[in-house]
């Protein structure tokens, strides 16, 4: 897992919820049972998802999960590795088009192996180019579309909270009718507060960051790629390694 999300997330939870208990020693009213509401819970996330299900077709809604798991994966160094299997397929491909062609299996990086099973095929240079870079462009298109969801969700999220909260204050001024009605104003409107809360906290530690960093996450895929193009390009023309 990502040890930098790890500690993002946890950090913001430990400097929250440590300025809290720090407010209750201070003197401050209430407790930690006061932010746990199972009905405020359930109107952010619920309404959320529902709204995402509105917005977008489902084969989309489903694909977030694994690009949610991408996210969660540990960001490793690309580069360095993809380079080196470039080197070692383009002193095969000086030697000859037979040993490209039975070097093409042995490469580990599928867009690359296509790439160069392309060149093994014959295809011009700017057939070869042509061919990876559509590839590419519906590829930014896919995740930029799981990006716009994830930053949906965060927008979704506060704006579902305040819809918790006008139900609760509905619900808090109806009961002012009732017998010391005006005596539970301050719990009332507590607990219409928490679906704002919660909207605001997952909206600013979870999806928010989560859609910036598959952002980063795609720009990285989209410099691979690029690097890739590049090297089947080299390739192509039979340069030195170097």
């Amino acid at each position: 897992m990502d040890i930098a999300l790890i500690i993002g997330v946890v950090l913001g939870l430990v400097f929250m919820i440590g300025s809290m208990q720090i407010a209750f020693m201070n003197g401050a009213a209430g407790s930690f049972a006061n932010f746990v509401d199972a009905p405020s819970f359930g109107i952010v996330i619920g309404g959320m998802l529902a709204s995402i299900f509105v917005a977008f077709p489902m084969p989309h809604v489903v694909a977030l999960g694994k690009a949610i798991g991408a996210i969660l994966k540990p960001a490793d160094d690309k580069m360095g590795p993809l380079v080196d299997e470039a080197c070692g397929i383009a002193e095969v491909a000086r030697k000859g088009a037979s040993d490209l062609e039975k070097s093409v299996d042995s490469i580990k990086t599928y867009f690359f192996k296509d790439g160069v099973q392309l060149v093994v095929d014959g295809m011009g240079a700017d057939e070869v180019v042509e061919i990876m870079e559509t590839r590419v462009e519906f590829r930014e298109k896919r995740e930029k579309l799981q990006y716009d969801m994830l930053k949906a969700m965060g927008d979704l999220a506060p704006a579902w909270g305040m819809v918790g909260t006008l139900i609760g204050l509905v619900l808090m001024l109806a009961g002012f009718g009732e017998p010391g009605g005006a005596d539970n104003l301050g719990a009332g409107m507590a607990a219409a507060l928490i679906t704002t809360f919660y909207g605001s906290l997952f909206s600013s530690l979870i999806f928010n960051p989560f859609s910036e960093k598959l952002k980063l996450r795609n720009n990285e895929n989209s410099q691979e790629s690029q690097l890739i193009i590049a090297g089947i390009l080299l390739i192509w023309q039979k340069k030195h390694p170097l």
